[in-house]
């Protein structure tokens, strides 16, 4: 469990996790491609990550639009794990 993370804490630490955004008490980011496919490759390659640092985000896909969802159910809000794992992702994606 960790320790929910104050507003202000949160909106710095998105500052430098591009396209990541707070809506609500979680964090998210939608990712675009061109196919079905393309998309299931980052899902399936964000749940290879997250089963190693065991957080999981929620995920939506819809076609070809992946949204990530972040917060520590547990703690009930964003902890400094969902900023670790919404990096995570960005590096996932980034490769």
């Amino acid at each position: 469990m960790g320790t929910v993370l104050l507003d202000s804490e949160i909106r710095q630490a998105l500052e430098t996790l591009p396209g990541w955004r707070k809506n609500g008490n979680v964090i998210q980011r939608v990712f675009e491609f061109p196919d079905f496919a393309k998309a299931m490759e980052l899902v399936n390659k964000v749940a290879a990550a997250a089963e190693a640092s065991n957080h999981h985000p929620d995920i939506l896909i819809n076609y070809n639009k992946v949204t990530f969802t972040l917060v520590s159910h547990d703690s009930g809000g964003v902890t400094r794990r969902d900023l670790n794992m919404a990096e995570k992702i960005n590096e996932v994606a980034a490769r």
